[in-house]
């Protein structure tokens, strides 16, 4: 029996879903999350709020949003679930510093 290698590579690669946005669409989300894990490097005063609010509301509405659609898109899900959690995080130290930080005294100058 011959097995044409080629047909059977060629059916398997169309029906993958690595040709549908709803693969790559969410892959390349991951760049957002990934400029804002390279952002906690970034000084509390230079983050802004409507950026940090709108990364953290949209990786929590999607998280949920692709555990109910079908099929579950995980890789929407991991990617939103990051941007959740970095978003909250910038939130955080935001705030913290915005808030929560104790006056410095300073120096009299003579």
């Amino acid at each position: 029996m011959v097995v044409d290698l080629g047909h059977v590579l060629s059916v398997e690669m169309s029906s993958t879903e690595l040709n549908e946005v709803h693969f790559w669409a969410p892959t390349f989300k991951w760049g957002i999350s990934i400029a804002n894990i390279a952002d906690f490097a970034k000084p509390p005063e230079k983050l802004s709020y409507p950026q940090q609010i709108a990364v953290a509301c949209t990786g929590i509405i999607w998280s949920r949003y692709s555990t109910v659609i079908t099929p579950k898109n995980w890789n929407l899900f991991s990617v939103n679930v990051a941007m959740a959690g970095t978003g909250l995080y910038q939130l955080s130290r935001k705030i913290q510093h915005d808030y929560f930080q104790e006056a410095k005294p300073v120096p009299a100058e003579e």
